[in-house]
């Protein structure tokens, strides 16, 4: 992906706030003052009161600046008071690292382990650890984790021992939430964009489409629970008050074995079944090239690179509501 012999991992976290631009820029700014790391892209969204950060570096100096990141969110969200569309369950909601280059799944894990551990010890934030750092495989699962969200934390507290960090629900927790910490694969956070706000429409689609199982009734009125359409994606409905719309908002966490266009395309097929219509999609964050060259070889065959990611762009509708440009979306561009 990038011409060094350096290892070079990436760091993606979510913060619970998508409103206050001077909350953000001070998040931002904590990263940018890390040395021999590059802060890539800064997403704001205040529909889902979210943003989402990522920057890239050697190692060591990624842990710094998501430690940095992480306290300055727990000074500054109040979590008490924060309201979004999105499931969240701290200031810091989740913070994952991922090999870019040079770099092992394992040597992420060994980094999400000692920065939970900072986290937990130094900041007083209860701290989970998902995906390939998990310690159990009831905790692979972000959704498992985050089930409740904030408002269940001191049940889930009880229930739930965190990995580091305090177990008790005290004045400092009530502020500042839990977070989730962990190594995995590049994650592509794709919305799918509906044409009119029917929420229960988004959410019946997004069961369908999500790779976890979801229950039926069969002719006979039993009911039986059956696997969702595509593997490796994560959904959910939401729906954008302010553009009238509703999304069909999904992880692809393996987008080799799930491309962007299969997510696409499915959810479009299973929207007409509902009388709508896709009218275009989103990617949160940042994306790597080639999920965009094989969305265009899909939709216009053996063209240029250059023509490919058009083509992707065109087709998937990614600049109907915010423009979608390469030089600032696609991570190889970036580094």
């Amino acid at each position: 992906m990038i011409n060094t012999d350096k290892k070079i991992i990436e760091c993606v976290p979510n913060f619970s706030e998508g409103r206050n631009l001077d909350i953000i820029d001070k998040i931002a700014s904590s990263v940018k003052s890390t040395q021999n790391v590059k802060l890539l892209n800064v997403e704001p969204d205040r529909d889902y009161n979210r943003t989402v950060i990522t920057f890239a570096g050697e190692p060591s100096c990624v842990k710094e600046a998501a430690f940095k990141a992480i306290s300055t969110a727990s000074e500054l969200i109040d979590m008490s008071r924060q309201k979004g569309e999105h499931p969240r369950i701290g200031a810091t909601d989740v913070c994952p690292i991922i090999p870019v280059t040079n770099a092992t799944m394992e040597e992420c894990v060994k980094l999400a382990n000692e920065l939970g551990r900072d986290v937990g010890e130094k900041l007083g934030i209860p701290v989970y650890l998902y995906e390939d750092a998990a310690r159990s495989e009831e905790r692979r699962n972000l959704e498992n984790i985050r089930r409740g969200e904030y408002e269940g934390l001191e049940q889930k507290l009880r229930d739930w021992v965190p990995d580091y960090g305090p177990a008790e629900y005290n004045d400092k927790v009530r502020k500042s939430g839990a977070t989730v910490i962990g190594a995995r694969f590049f994650l592509i956070a794709y919305n799918v964009n509906l044409s009119f706000d029917d929420i229960r429409v988004a959410n019946a689609i997004a069961k369908s489409v999500r790779e976890s199982s979801f229950v039926i009734k069969d002719e006979t009125g039993e009911k039986k629970r059956v696997p969702g359409m595509l593997k490796y994606v994560k959904a959910i409905g939401v729906e954008l008050r302010e553009y009238n719309i509703s999304q069909v908002s999904m992880n692809l966490t393996n987008y080799k074995e799930t491309p962007i266009h299969t997510a696409f395309e499915t959810v479009k097929t299973q929207a007409r079944e509902y009388g709508m219509e896709v009218t275009g999609s989103e990617i949160i964050g940042l994306v790597p090239k080639d999920a965009l060259i094989e969305a265009g070889a899909f939709y216009a065959g053996n063209k240029s690179e250059e023509a490919l990611i058009e083509a992707a762009i065109k087709n998937l509708g990614l600049s109907q509501l915010n423009k979608f440009e390469p030089g600032k979306k696609i991570i190889e561009n970036l580094l």
